[in-house]
């Protein structure tokens, strides 16, 4: 169940209640008249079916209350309603498996930002994926998996795709090259002080390495795994019931290839850079292809409820 809350001027209201009150998905409504004071107008309070949101947001933004107006989109965790639960059950599909568009896209937006917060975790993961290499330590490659913010503009490549913002596509790429850009930087700089302060050596870059190796020595099963992890990402950020999305920080091999990256840089060993850089390429188009299908399939399924929920609509109706 979702909680709408909309500000409105006044002309706008009676064409919001309109669209409310055609949608049996809307189990409460409630109008509070010259409460709100920017916009000045009235505040329009909803709860709806999860299933149906989609539907409701589209036809209030036809009728410009994103201009106008507000609209707030909250999640009620606990409620306790027969007429909420009447309209759960009306609307087609399954409430978990629902997509809110709107919810998804606003999150791809800001997780696409390039910021200092995303910069800096960008260049500790990196740092700490460099010591790892150093190390041979896969419990530190893990550590820099999970510190790695760089999922969020990969699955914003998804959505940008699907959604046909090419705007938000541009803003994911440019964060992420940028991204990996500086942490790249950052850690080779560091590699270079460790090498001149004697605490790396060439030798010991160059010697085997048998719990990172994988990271410079991409396969196949390095695409399959970034397109499974990539859709079980999606899917952890759009479904309602959210639980999977560490398993990707600690699948795909993004920031230890950055690591290696830029040691091998420090280290002038350009087959150590290449088969990373390599490694790296697969893991971002792997997930983002991943993300972009499993989004589609998504919107595809869920037009088909869409339909489904305007037939029975038209027959609610034709029944009164």
């Amino acid at each position: 169940m979702l909680h709408l809350r909309i500000s409105v001027p006044g002309d706008l209201t009676v064409g919001v209640l309109d669209v409310l009150e055609r949608q049996p998905a809307v189990s409460g409504l409630a109008v509070i008249e010259g409460a709100s004071r920017r916009p000045v107008g009235d505040i329009v309070l909803a709860d709806v079916a999860r299933e149906a949101v989609n539907v409701i947001i589209d036809e209030l933004v036809e009728l410009g209350v994103q201009r106008e107006g507000t609209l707030q989109v909250e999640t009620v965790d606990t409620w306790v309603s027969q007429r909420a639960f009447d309209a759960e059950r009306i609307a087609p599909g399954s409430s978990a498996d629902s997509v809110v568009w709107t919810d998804v896209t606003a999150q791809a937006y800001g997780n696409s930002e390039l910021n200092w917060t995303y910069l800096s975790f960008m260049c500790l993961a990196t740092l700490i994926a460099g010591i790892a290499i150093v190390l041979d330590s896969q419990i530190l490659v893990i550590g820099a998996m999970v510190l790695g913010p760089e999922f969020g503009p990969i699955a914003a490549l998804g959505v940008a795709l699907v959604r046909r913002r090419f705007h938000l596509l541009r803003l994911a790429l440019g964060t992420l090259v940028v991204g990996f850009v500086v942490a790249i930087t950052v850690t080779c700089v560091a590699g270079l002080v460790g090498k001149a302060l004697g605490w790396v050596t060439v030798e010991g870059f160059t010697a085997p390495r048998p719990e990172t190796a994988f990271i410079y020595t991409p396969d196949r099963w390095s695409f399959i795994v970034a397109v499974i992890a990539g859709a079980a990402g999606v899917l952890s950020l759009t479904s309602a019931r959210v639980g999977g999305l560490s398993g990707v920080f600690i699948s795909v091999t993004t920031v230890p290839a950055a690591g290696n990256i830029a040691l091998g840089l420090a280290f002038g060993q350009l087959a150590e850079v290449r088969g990373s850089a390599l490694q790296l390429v697969v893991n971002i188009f792997g997930m983002a292809l991943a993300g972009w299908l499993t989004l589609a399939f998504q919107k595809t399924v869920w037009n088909r409820f869409a339909d489904r929920r305007e037939r029975l609509r038209q027959r609610i109706r034709g029944s009164r």
